[in-house]
């Protein structure tokens, strides 16, 4: 039998548990104290446990329960529940053993699927991304650790977009994610996968603005060993390395359009041929593509195919820009002063007054992603400083002219090239400077920027890396 135990100081909620559990096959038990709780499980051996994470008992609240249970019954599984979400508590729960965070109100299906899942999953309950959504007005996830710390916000353009997340995540569709350099795309990539039943399945990445005309296809369908020169073994492919999870594909216009027309195929019968191969073989999985460009601009332009477009955006979500959602940034600057501060095993500073405003006041055309670099930098220079200075921040931040670069040697070499004779000392300079005034000009995005600087996406890629910029 499948035992739940259900321990929530509002008699209403475990009443409603208990009908929904039971109405779906579970047997139940109920208590509205901690202590008696802590009891039951010393007597009986229950698979799953939904807590809540604050109980009137306070010396035997959601924490108290869950570090019984991980000592004394590991192989039962703990579901934190909550009417006051908070991000830290989320991530400190799932880290110290919790199966997952669940937020008050929740759904039928949202109870059944988590307990469903719990009692499948034959592993015991370890540490996982942590993902969490609600429907309800103050919607949003919490926090995907393993990418760039997107928190949610209190702006409306940041419930919107956690909202549609929240909406299309349970579903099989396709998704069409649109936004500038920079928003985070990625990162709502993930949590749509997280919030689907795929989840536990492989979520591959792959930046098509990267792949050269020659190689893309390999990169996303695979290849033959001796299909082509160099290519000494066989490689599966994005396509069949997510197989049965979600694939996303970044800076999908970049394509060329043969690949194009190769992926038309490929999305619509679900079955992928290696190059150099003669076979065909299925796939089982969900598209996300994500573009900084409008695709249907460039459906109108000839650029990027109509019947692909279609095939892809049976959802569009549309990433706000930090200046949307300017209510947004306090939160942002303090989880990445968070961030740069236990990755560099420093104490946190705060920012000074007068740095603080130039950071409200900044337009921030590259977006979180400027932010984060900005205050990672910040960060390095202030060593363990208690205030962080405005001489901390990136020049174009605060009023000159100059860029992101990996470090400050970077930025002596380029000086120092300026008064060298050697020809390509010059010429780097000349390069660096040129680059960055044309990003600049088109808002850091990097399609534009090769277009003006009448380059391939390839070699600007190549430059940046050369020149040590980072963008």
């Amino acid at each position: 039998m499948k035992h739940i135990l259900i321990i929530d100081d509002e008699p209403s909620i475990c009443l409603l548990l208990s009908k929904i559990l039971q109405k779906a096959g579970f047997t139940t038990d109920t208590t509205l104290s901690g202590n008696t709780a802590l009891k039951m499980i010393k007597e009986r051996h229950y698979g799953l446990v939904f807590c809540d994470y604050r109980l009137k008992d306070k010396e035997k609240d959601g924490d108290t329960v869950l570090q019984y249970i991980q000592d004394n019954s590991p192989a039962t599984t703990v579901a934190i529940m909550t009417g006051y979400p908070d991000v830290r508590i989320a991530i400190r729960m799932i880290k110290d053993g919790a199966y997952d965070y669940v937020e008050k109100p929740f759904t039928a299906d949202r109870i059944i699927t988590l307990a469903n899942t719990a009692f499948s999953d034959n592993a015991p309950p370890r540490e996982r991304e942590v993902l969490s959504y609600s429907a309800g007005p103050n919607a949003g996830p919490l926090i995907s650790e393993t990418y760039d710390r997107h928190i949610y916000g209190t702006s409306e353009a940041a419930k919107g977009l956690y909202g549609q997340i929240a909406l299309v995540a349970p579903t099989n569709y396709s998704v069409v994610i649109c936004g500038e350099t920079g928003t985070g795309k990625e990162g709502v990539a993930r949590m749509i996968h997280l919030g689907s039943k795929r989840s536990k399945q492989p979520f591959v990445a792959l930046n098509c603005g990267c792949l050269s005309d020659e190689l893309a296809a390999s990169e996303l369908f695979g290849h033959e060993k001796g299909a082509f020169t160099g290519a000494s073994e066989a490689t599966p492919g994005a396509f069949r390395q997510a197989n049965g999870g979600t694939l996303f594909l970044d800076e999908i216009s970049n394509l060329n359009y043969q690949v194009q027309t190769a992926l038309l195929r490929v999305v619509q019968e679900r079955m992928v041929r290696p190059v150099g191969s003669l076979r065909t073989i299925p796939v089982d999985i969900r598209i996300i593509a994500a573009s900084n460009e409008d695709l249907g601009e460039a459906v109108i332009s000839g650029k990027f195919r109509q019947d692909l477009f279609y095939r892809l955006n049976e959802f569009n979500i549309l990433v706000p820009s930090l200046r949307e959602r300017h209510q947004d940034l306090p939160l942002f600057i303090n989880a990445f002063l968070e961030d740069a501060a236990m990755q560099s095993g420093k104490r946190r500073g705060r920012l000074s007054d007068e740095a603080m405003a130039c950071l409200l006041n900044y337009s921030w055309p590259g977006n979180i992603r400027e932010l984060k670099n900005a205050i990672r930098r910040a960060c390095l220079f202030a060593e363990n400083a208690e205030e962080i200075p405005i001489s901390c921040f990136p020049p174009e931040i605060t009023g000159t002219d100059a860029v992101h670069v990996k470090s400050q040697a970077s930025i002596s070499c380029l000086a120092a090239g300026k008064e060298s004779n050697n020809l390509k000392s010059i010429v780097q300079v000349a390069e660096y400077e040129k680059i960055i005034a044309v990003m600049k000009t088109a808002r850091y995005n990097k399609t534009k920027a090769a277009r003006l600087l009448n380059i391939d996406r390839k070699t600007l890629y190549n430059k940046l890396h050369l020149l040590n910029i980072e963008l």
